[in-house]
């Protein structure tokens, strides 16, 4: 444990800020985890209703991953590769 005022201090912020940089990061995973579902059942059979629903999860999983990027959760070059093989992923399966 921290004895001098300003470590203690220091410690009470980042422990604040580990709660959002978890909640952040826990949201980027369940948007990709949730495109990468439906990616698996769109591959097995093509509807156009389940296409749609894949854009919009899609726009999701970008907006989650644009906001973990720009709170330094994760770095700008791994948001873009993120998001570039999901929109890939989508694009082979329908």
């Amino acid at each position: 444990m921290p004895i001098i005022k300003s470590a203690k201090k220091a410690l009470r912020g980042s422990g604040r800020k580990k709660v959002f940089n978890t909640r952040r990061k826990e949201a980027l995973k369940d948007a990709i985890k949730d495109v990468k579902k439906l990616v698996a059942d769109l591959s097995a059979d093509r509807q156009d209703k389940k296409i749609k629903e894949a854009q919009t999860l899609l726009s999701k999983a970008y907006q989650a991953i644009d906001k973990a990027a720009k709170r330094g959760v994760i770095k700008k070059n791994t948001a873009a590769r993120k998001k570039s093989r999901l929109a890939t992923s989508i694009k082979k399966a329908s």
